[in-house]
C-alpha cells in the first residue's frame, strides 16, 4: 500500500500543463530521433539538455527520461524497415524484423514490437516502484569507503562488457577518469591540467563530449557510408499491423522472459539496453525447438529483445536514482543533470525530493502510454521521414548540435570541444573503442575522488578501510572476480582469433 501511496503522489505532482507537456515533446523527440539511424537517445539528450536549465529540475528530468525510453520505442523502426538500427540496443532487432518485412509482414513487426516495449517497460516501473524504497534504506547504510567500492565495481562491469574486448574497455575508463581531472580540485580548488586555460577552470563540458562522442561523431561515421537505402514498406494500413493467433501465441513467453531479463540486467551497472537485448535474443534461440528459425523472420526474436531492452531502461533508473551509480552512459548523463540542478543524487532523493522521484515514476506510465498511443498510428510518417536522403538531414542534425551547446554558456569554446571530441569519437569508431566507459568514467570520476578521499579522511589515511567494511569489500570481492573472470575470456578468445586469422592468410 505504500508503494501505491507514494504513486498516487507521484501522479498528483507529475498533473501539470508544465510536466505533461515535456513529458510528451520527450516521448516524441525520442521516438523521432530512435527512428533515424545513427542518432538514437544519447546524441538527443545531449542537444536538449540546455532546455533543462531554464525548467524546474523534474520537470527536466522527466523529459530527458521520456527521450530515452522514447527512442528505444522508434529504434526498432528503423531496424525493421531498413535493416539499420535506430539505436544501439535495436540491433539485434535486425536479425528477425528486416527478414519478416522483406516477407510483407513489415506491418506485424512493428505493431508486435510496439507491444513488446510496453510491456516490458511497464514490467520494469512495477519492479521500480516496489523496489525503490528498500534499496534506498538499503544505500543509507552506505558510506565513503561503500560508495568508492560500488564505483569501482560499475566502472569494471562497463569495462569487462565493453563489445570489442576488456582492455579497450578498462582503457577507455581509466581515458574518462583523466578526463574528469581536468578544472579545480575539490579540496583545495587549485586548477588542474588547465594548461593556462581559463575555460578549463571549471573543467570540460559534459554536454560537448556527449555531443561530440555520440552525436557527430556518429553523424560523421554515418555520412562516410552509403545509407541511403528506401524503406521496406512504403505504405501501411491498418489491416497491414494485425497479428495472426500464431503470432500472439509465440509471443507470450519470449515477452515475459525478456522483461524479466531486462529488468535484472537493467539493475546492474555497466550493462545497459544493448546487453540486455542480447541476452534475452540468445536466450530465445537456446530455448527454441526450432532455433533453425531464427534470423529468417521468428516472431520471438523480435519480441523478446524489443521487451528486454524497454524493460532495462526503465530499471536502469534504480541504481541511478537510489544509489547515485549509473546503469549505463546514458543514466550517467542523466546523473549530471541531477548535478547541474544541485541536486545530490543517491538515497536522499527519495526522502528529500519525494516529489522529483515519484513524479517521475508517474511520468514513465503517462509517456509509456502516450507511446503506445501514437507509436502506430505515425507509422506512416516515420516510414516517409526514413525515405528523405540521409545527406539532407544529418547536416541538419550538426548544425542544432553546435547551436544547442553554444546556447549553453554562449562560449565558441564549447563549440570547439564538440568538434574536436566529435572527430575524436569517429576515430575511436574507426579503432572499435568504445565511448560509453569513457563517459561513465568522466561522470563518476569526481565523485570516485571525493568518496576515495572522504573515506581515507575517516579512517585516517588508512586504505585497509575498504577491505575491512563487509559492504565494501564484498563490492571490491565482486569487481575483481568480473575483471579475472573477463580477463580469462579475453585471453581465451585471443589465441582462437589468431589461429582463424591465420587460416584466412
Amino acid at each position: 500500500m505504500d508503494a501505491l501511496s507514494n504513486l498516487a503522489f507521484g501522479f498528483e505532482s507529475v498533473f501539470t500543463l508544465q510536466k505533461l507537456g515535456y513529458c510528451f515533446f520527450g516521448v516524441f523527440m525520442g521516438m523521432f530521433m530512435g527512428v533515424l539511424p545513427g542518432i538514437g537517445a544519447m546524441a538527443t539528450i545531449s542537444m536538449l539538455l540546455p532546455l533543462t536549465f531554464y525548467v524546474p529540475p523534474d520537470t527536466g528530468l522527466i523529459m530527458l527520461a521520456g527521450i530515452y525510453y522514447g527512442a528505444q520505442y522508434g529504434g526498432s523502426i528503423a531496424s525493421i524497415l531498413l535493416n539499420l538500427p535506430g539505436t544501439p540496443s535495436s540491433a539485434v532487432v535486425c536479425l528477425d524484423g528486416y527478414p519478416m518485412a522483406r516477407q510483407g509482414r513489415a506491418g506485424v513487426a512493428l505493431f508486435l514490437t510496439t507491444i513488446a516495449s510496453f510491456f516490458g517497460s511497464c514490467f520494469a516501473i512495477i519492479v521500480l516502484t516496489v523496489l525503490a524504497n528498500p534499496a534506498a534504506e538499503l544505500a543509507l547504510a552506505f558510506g565513503a569507503a561503500e560508495y568508492f567500492s560500488m564505483m569501482v565495481l560499475g566502472l569494471l562491469a562497463a569495462a569487462t562488457l565493453a563489445q570489442h574486448g576488456v582492455l579497450k574497455g578498462l582503457g577507455m575508463v581509466v581515458l574518462g577518469l583523466i578526463l574528469g581531472l581536468v578544472g579545480s580540485d575539490i579540496t583545495t580548488g587549485t586548477y588542474r591540467y588547465t594548461f593556462g586555460l581559463l575555460e578549463l577552470a571549471d573543467g570540460l563540458s559534459i554536454v560537448a563530449i556527449a555531443m561530440g562522442l555520440f552525436g557527430v561523431s556518429e553523424v560523421i561515421a554515418n555520412l562516410m557510408q552509403s545509407m541511403d537505402r528506401k524503406p521496406a514498406l512504403t505504405r501501411v494500413t491498418w489491416r497491414d499491423l494485425a497479428p495472426t493467433r500464431r503470432d500472439v501465441a509465440q509471443s507470450g513467453g519470449p515477452m515475459a522472459r525478456g522483461s524479466l531479463l531486462g529488468a535484472i540486467l537493467g539493475i546492474l551497472p555497466g550493462t545497459g539496453a544493448s546487453i540486455a537485448a542480447f541476452v534475452a535474443y540468445s536466450t530465445e534461440k537456446r530455448l527454441s525447438k526450432t532455433p533453425e528459425r531464427y534470423g529468417k523472420g521468428a516472431v520471438p526474436g523480435i519480441v523478446a529483445p524489443e521487451s528486454a531492452n524497454n524493460s532495462a531502461a526503465q530499471a536502469a533508473f534504480i541504481p541511478t536514482l537510489t544509489l547515485g551509480i549509473p546503469g549505463d552512459a546514458v543514466m550517467a548523463l542523466m546523473l549530471s543533470a541531477l548535478i547541474i540542478h544541485g541536486i545530490d543524487p543517491g538515497p536522499t532523493v527519495i526522502t528529500n525530493h519525494p516529489d522529483l522521484f515519484w513524479g517521475l515514476v508517474a511520468s514513465f506510465w503517462i509517456g509509456n502510454g502516450l507511446l503506445l498511443i501514437m507509436n502506430l498510428p505515425l507509422i506512416g510518417i516515420w516510414v516517409r521521414i526514413l525515405a528523405i536522403p540521409y545527406r539532407f538531414l544529418y547536416p541538419t542534425i550538426l548544425l542544432l548540435i553546435c547551436i544547442g551547446v553554444y546556447a549553453i554558456n554562449r562560449s565558441i569554446f564549447d563549440v570547439i570541444q564538440v568538434i574536436v571530441f566529435g572527430f575524436a569519437g569517429y576515430n575511436m569508431i574507426l579503432l572499435r573503442l568504445e565511448p560509453a566507459p569513457l563517459l561513465l568514467g568522466f561522470v563518476l570520476g569526481p565523485m570516485l575522488e571525493e568518496n576515495f578521499r572522504r573515506a581515507l579522511l575517516l579512517s585516517r589515511g588508512d586504505l585497509l578501510t575498504f577491505v575491512e567494511r563487509p559492504i565494501s569489500g564484498g563490492l571490491l570481492f565482486i569487481a575483481l572476480v568480473i575483471l579475472a573472470l573477463s580477463l580469462r575470456a579475453s585471453m581465451r578468445r585471443a589465441p582462437a582469433s589468431r589461429r582463424m586469422r591465420g587460416g584466412e592468410a
